[in-house]
């Protein structure tokens, strides 16, 4: 980790600790180096670092490319891992900035929902991550989020100081579907990239914090 990443990773555990009394299950699951795709449910602004906060390595993020045009937010921004990424996340140039850290054996959190749920229920998963772990060769961790729509979600002003958690599933490789994307048709291709975003949504939705942990106090 760069000092400012480290400064930004220190600081978000304290305030999940104390604030929000979090926990973190099977971070062991993550790999310590190379490359690595965490596919997240996503429900609150605190997601991202919530993910990240787990794990005793660097991550990437997405952030809007329209960001780093501001110098020192740019600068920040930089320091601390952000991809940048059109305001979608799903335009070409977004994509070869993610493939590029994922080459280089970053680690990135994408989410497969595409955007912050309304209700706190999961929602299907776009075809745009499909796409990503297709073209890349990463292996892929199913991540779930409890608590933080709750604490923090799309209508909230302001955090409220309920437990979260964060819980990071066994990895997926898509050999088979991987193969097969290298030959197959065009209309063939698509259905694979929702397949795949379909098929790690579905091992999202499969993790279930420990038994002795209530989602909301």
């Amino acid at each position: 980790m760069g000092w400012l990443y480290f400064l930004g990773w220190a600081g978000w555990r304290a305030i999940f600790l104390l604030y929000f009394r979090y926990r973190v299950f099977n971070p062991e699951r993550v790999p310590a180096s190379g490359s690595v795709i965490l596919a997240s449910n996503h429900a609150s602004f605190i997601d991202p670092p919530l993910v990240g906060a787990g794990l005793y390595r660097s991550i990437n993020y997405l952030a809007r490319e329209s960001l780093f045009r501001f110098p020192i937010v740019g600068w920040v921004l930089r320091n601390v891992n952000a991809v940048p990424v059109d305001r979608d996340g799903g335009g070409a140039k977004g994509l070869k900035a993610i493939l590029d850290r994922l080459l280089k054996g970053g680690g990135i959190v994408l989410f497969p929902e595409g955007t912050r749920t309304r209700d706190g229920k999961l929602q299907p998963a776009r075809s745009g991550i499909g796409l990503t772990v297709i073209k890349s060769d990463a292996p892929v961790i199913p991540v779930r989020v409890f608590g933080t729509f709750e604490a923090y979600g799309r209508h909230a002003r302001f955090p409220k100081p309920l437990r979260i958690a964060v819980k990071y599933g066994q990895p997926m490789g898509f050999t088979a579907l991987r193969a097969e994307a290298k030959h197959c048709s065009k209309p063939r291709l698509k259905e694979i990239y929702q397949e795949v975003a379909d098929q790690i949504m579905k091992a999202i939705a499969s993790l279930e914090p420990h038994v002795d942990v209530k989602r909301f106090p």
